[in-house]
């Protein structure tokens, strides 16, 4: 399970604040953190004006880079701004995300084929929310012709079925996992990630929401979540879900972060 650390978001208040003010030690401490807890990307996103966000973004990609090595997930829907964020990075981004409007996948694709990226696609096609699973594999079906008619290779797709919160929609995550299964029979080779604090956003005691639902998807396919990778309980829950589902040859992940202290030992 491949870990897209969700904390350096500019549409968080006090990454906001940071960005303003280019605080470079709070910036860097989010890196450090998500980096020891085992995030395979960082996801960088500004949040700020288009005018600015260029800048923004290469501000915090530089902060970033300065104390760690882990890849970058480059998350904004401005070309512009991904283009010159993406000339600043040490190692191949992720790009998040293309969808199935033409304009973002003629202004993002170009991007993806000249970095070699992998690139993470909603399954959206409109200002519209698609409300079914079949809406939403159609959009899919879609922007896959697209990425493989500009010679982008299904393994470097990661379909995000768009998960919602179950407040607003109960089926919200089976509408999520019923999307992803339906894609993997499709294309096997094709990965999916989505937002994991979206389903119980609204909700009390999130994290056992997002616990229970991260289970289910992985059952389904999931192999990448964006997510808090601070979150100790949550990465014991996905060392044990890869567990049950067969995913850790000879129990060994899991043993090893046992030992490493991963888990609470008291709960036996």
């Amino acid at each position: 399970m491949k870990i897209i650390g969700e904390k350096i978001n500019g549409t968080r208040k006090r990454v906001a604040q940071a960005i303003t003010e280019r605080d470079t030690d709070f910036i860097q401490s989010l890196a450090q953190k998500q980096t020891e807890a085992g995030a395979t990307w960082l996801d960088v996103n500004a949040g700020t004006h288009p005018s600015r966000e260029a800048d923004d973004l290469i501000w915090l990609v530089e902060t970033i880079q300065a104390v760690v090595d882990t890849p970058l997930c480059l998350d904004s829907a401005n070309p512009k701004a991904l283009a010159e964020a993406a000339k600043a990075v040490n190692k191949t981004p992720m790009i998040n995300s293309i969808n199935g409007e033409p304009e973002r996948l003629e202004g993002i694709l170009p991007l993806v084929v000249e970095h070699g990226c992998q690139v993470i696609a909603l399954a959206m096609g409109g200002k519209k929310m698609p409300e079914n699973t079949e809406a939403r594999v159609d959009i899919i079906h879609q922007v896959i012709a697209a990425t493989r008619a500009a010679g982008i290779p299904d393994k470097s797709i990661y379909v995000d079925p768009l998960l919602m919160t179950v407040s607003t929609n109960i089926q919200s995550g089976m509408i999520a996992c019923d999307t992803i299964r339906t894609l993997h029979q499709s294309y096997p080779e094709v990965h999916f990630t989505l937002g994991l604090s979206n389903i119980s956003f609204g909700l009390p005691a999130r994290s056992y929401i997002n616990r229970a639902f991260l289970t289910l998807a992985m059952a389904a396919g999931l192999d990448s979540a964006i997510l808090d990778p601070l979150d100790r309980e949550l990465r014991a829950a996905i060392l044990a879900a890869e567990l049950v589902l067969g995913r850790d040859r000879h129990c060994l992940n899991y043993t090893r972060a046992f030992r490493a202290g991963v888990f609470d030992s008291t709960k036996n």
